[in-house]
This record gives structure tokens, C-alpha cells and sequence, in this order.
């Protein structure tokens, strides 16, 4: 393991961002935030410590477990990472992936009846 390694490359190794350069702009924009306070990059993050990871819709929590600057399969992640994140926050994805059919994009027309109905049952209002 490595002694020290920055928020981005770490964030890119256990795979929470697909690049280093969107691990990057994500602590740029106030995305990444350890103990309430948003992190440049190059903030080195230490073990123990919570890391929150805003993403539309919900906001992910990890625990650092390990350090890594080497990018990591998918199954060694979890000797690095441990996801925290509430249960009531993923549930949350779940509405929306139920709910995503029902999207209308801007300009479609009006939903149809049987469109209506269906959004009605999905929601409980029957």
C-alpha cells in the first residue's frame, strides 16, 4: 500500500470514477466532501475517514479502508473501500429507475390515456 496518494487518484483506483481526469473535476466542482468540506485533488485522504461523493440523484458514503495509487479490479475493491451509504438514499435510484419510463421528453405531446393509467398504478393513486 502506498503511504500517501491523492483524493483523484484514489477515488479513480477503487474505481468510484471511470478517469482520474473525472475524479479530478468532481473535487473541483465541490462534489467530493470529507467531514462536511468539499477536498481539492490533491488532499490526501487517510484511513478511517468518510468520504461523501455527490452524484444525481443521491449522495454516496465511503470509509477508507486502504490507500492504493494502482487502479484495482472489481474484487479487490472492498479491502480499500467500505460503502456506507444509507439505505434511504438507494432506495431513492430505485424510484427513479421505476419511474424513468414515465419520463416525457419536452415536446413529445400529451400523454395518452393508457400512458395516464399506467402512471396512475405506478403511483398508487388507483
Amino acid at each position: 500500500m502506498d503511504e500517501q496518494v491523492r483524493i483523484d487518484k484514489w477515488l479513480w483506483a477503487v474505481r468510484l470514477f471511470k478517469t482520474r481526469t473525472l475524479a479530478t473535476e468532481e473535487c473541483k466542482k465541490g462534489r467530493v466532501t470529507i467531514e462536511g468540506v468539499s477536498v481539492k485533488p490533491s488532499r490526501i485522504p487517510k484511513p478511517g475517514e468518510i468520504i461523501k461523493v455527490r452524484k444525481t440523484p443521491i449522495t454516496y458514503s465511503y470509509k477508507v479502508l486502504g490507500l492504493t495509487g494502482k487502479r484495482i479490479g472489481a474484487k479487490l475493491v472492498h479491502e480499500f473501500v467500505l460503502d456506507i451509504t444509507p439505505p434511504e438514499e438507494l432506495q431513492i435510484l430505485e424510484i427513479r429507475k421505476q419511474m424513468g419510463y414515465f419520463e416525457r421528453d419536452r415536446g413529445t405531446g400529451r400523454p395518452t390515456k393508457k400512458d395516464r393509467r399506467d402512471l396512475d398504478r405506478l403511483q398508487e393513486w388507483e
